[in-house]
């Protein structure tokens, strides 16, 4: 793909064979941040496990202190004193079989996470082929199956995001906006970062993390050095 003459004055800043420390990573991302909308920062995390086989899986969700920047547009299928509460936490949809066929035979797909009920799995398991290629299929380890649905509802509006493998054994998840600056985006890619460092399934082997780059939507990818979020990892856990 051609690149335009701002991605490549933004590339030149950028040493491609640098790790960069955070603070300097993060800097520069928001430097060639060139676009006349705010964009996002996000984040790329390469594995050294095997997404084919189950027991080296990485998945989970965390709340990033700073939020995502979004608007996050949150769908619950859930009845009676679940839905209620998902209406008084400020879910924009809840539906239970109605919503389930809407989005069955209408492709609805006007939001941006999908909470349920254990009770209403059986029903929502009829949306896997739809939901599940988009990531918004709800899991019990993600947090969007639950009893508890307003606070599933508050943390998904305060900046909770789910990460999880590729296929390319490589996690994306945006970091912010570059109109958080620095400070802010540091502490939400060190609290991703580090809650994939403690998601490391037992049945990996050698080097974890293989490779992290940050970019902004339309900027260049910059590498980050990760080496003592691992050591500090590794001091705690002994």
């Amino acid at each position: 793909m051609k690149k335009g003459k701002t991605y490549k004055e933004s590339l030149s800043k950028v040493d491609r064979l640098r790790q960069y420390e955070v603070t300097d990573a993060i800097d520069l991302c928001i430097e060639t941040s060139k676009a006349k909308f705010d964009e996002t920062i996000e984040m790329h995390l390469r594995l050294g496990v095997d997404s084919r086989h189950a027991d080296q899986q990485v998945r989970g969700a965390v709340v990033l202190p700073n939020g995502t920047g979004r608007n996050i547009r949150v769908a619950v299928i859930a009845r009676n004193e679940g839905a209620q509460a998902a209406i008084e936490a400020g879910a924009e949809i809840v539906g239970d079989e109605d919503l389930v066929n809407r989005i069955l035979s209408e492709n609805f797909m006007e939001f941006d996470v999908v909470i349920t009920t254990p009770d209403m799995m059986s029903i929502v398991a009829r949306l896997g082929r739809l939901l599940g290629p988009r990531g918004l299929m709800p899991n019990p380890r993600a947090g969007t199956v639950t009893a508890d649905v307003a606070r599933a509802v508050t943390e998904a509006k305060a900046g909770k995001i789910e990460y999880r493998l590729d296929r390319s054994n490589i996690i994306h998840c945006p970091i912010g906006k570059a109109s958080f600056g620095t400070e802010k985006l540091i502490e939400n890619f060190e609290t991703l970062l580090r809650a994939v460092i403690a998601a490391r399934p037992s049945a990996a082997r050698g080097q974890y993390i293989r490779s992290c780059v940050i970019c902004a939507t339309m900027g260049p990818g910059i590498k980050v050095s990760t080496g003592r979020y691992m050591m500090t990892s590794t001091t705690s856990e002994s």
